[in-house]
């Protein structure tokens, strides 16, 4: 998706509580039943996952790791991984709120993607990414040259189950992505590093909170579209990605369900013709693509001849998201929250 590919290129409460605290404190703690890194031998390492087609040996927790996307990084820091993390790099947006002072802790090695030699310079022991792309030919580098120097790498399910990344553009998905990938990825960082109660909490959390979001929601007569960059040549969501999860969520339809690809690109007649009741934008702090920004697009919006008379447009019914709430990580829930609030509020929804 344009998120993914460089060269085209939460708040985390439970209970009034911030999930690091709730998963173990500060970045350094443990929870009773997590792992310590000075007894990985005894705790069950070295350990063997099935990760995106690879076998990834493990053989004790991870003292500096490397990610590569902001949603493996915010997974990381959510479960209290910061004094393990040698570096972070790829960021669209601000970090969750509740994990500034652990980002804060870690070496930002690039905005966008570094270079292969920056992450070496790290001296790594596991490297981590959320898209295919990123660890693939004209990302960062491919997984077999980690391999070839003895660092394990990890790659979010979420880009590889049930999806096709082989063509050019933002790949394709062969069925509709879930949550239970996310919480997937959430329980195996939380074993690679030895924490798997932090990790079981998370998930818990997580779930709690899209129950709350929807609860007793009633959309089945809202439309929905999902832009996540570009003016000229918009990216729109198709079925099946995370903004399929957040409109499966509430009970609503995306217009441009017909598509399989990730991140189609849609002309502005098509957009117009469709008419959807809302538009949910993408609101970005990188500079890769015309209207990154979702005071950007809503200027566009507002003002192009094509645009300025869809419904959604001219009621003003936009729905503000960062960028990771649009993609399959932990603040997809995120998206959920803020798509059935602002429903409720315009009153399409119960």
């Amino acid at each position: 998706m344009p998120l993914a590919r460089p060269v085209r290129h939460t708040a985390l409460f439970l209970a009034g509580a911030l999930l690091l605290t709730g998963c173990g404190g500060s970045s350094g703690s443990s929870g009773s039943s997590d792992r310590s890194p000075a007894k990985s031998k005894s705790a069950g390492y070295p350990i063997t996952l099935e990760n995106c087609g690879r076998k990834v040996r493990i053989d004790g927790p991870p003292r500096r790791a490397v990610s590569l996307n902001q949603g493996t990084t915010e997974i990381m820091l959510s479960l209290g991984l910061a004094d393990r993390m040698a570096g972070t790099a790829t960021w669209t947006d601000p970090v969750a709120k509740g994990l500034e002072k652990a980002n804060a802790k870690v070496k930002r090695l690039a905005e966008d993607a570094p270079s292969f030699e920056k992450v070496l310079d790290t001296e790594p022991d596991f490297v981590a990414a959320s898209f295919a792309s990123t660890l693939g030919k004209g990302g960062v580098a491919p997984r077999e040259q980690f391999d070839k120097l003895g660092v394990p790498t990890y790659l979010s399910p979420s880009d590889c189950v049930a999806k096709d990344n082989s063509g050019d553009g933002d790949g394709a998905r062969t069925r509709p992505l879930t949550m239970d990938a996310v919480y997937g990825e959430v329980r195996d960082l939380a074993r690679i590093f030895g924490v798997e109660a932090r990790g079981e909490q998370l998930v818990a959390a997580l779930k709690a909170r899209v129950k709350k979001a929807t609860s007793g929601l009633d959309a089945d007569d809202v439309t929905l579209l999902y832009w996540f960059a570009n003016s000229q040549s918009p990216y729109l969501a198709g079925c099946c990605g995370a903004p399929g999860i957040v409109t499966r969520r509430i009970g609503a339809r995306n217009v441009f369900d017909d598509s399989h690809e990730e991140w189609p690109q849609v002309n502005w007649e098509t957009i117009a013709d469709r008419d959807p009741d809302v538009l949910v934008i993408g609101d970005l702090t990188r500079k890769q693509q015309t209207a990154e920004t979702a005071a950007k697009k809503i200027e566009f919006l507002e003002s192009d001849p094509v645009t300025r008379n869809m419904t959604a447009v001219k009621e003003k019914r936009y729905v503000l998201l960062s960028g990771q709430a649009m993609n399959p990580t932990i603040r997809t829930v995120e998206g959920i929250e803020k798509v059935a609030a602002a429903l409720r509020t315009h009153e399409l929804a119960e």
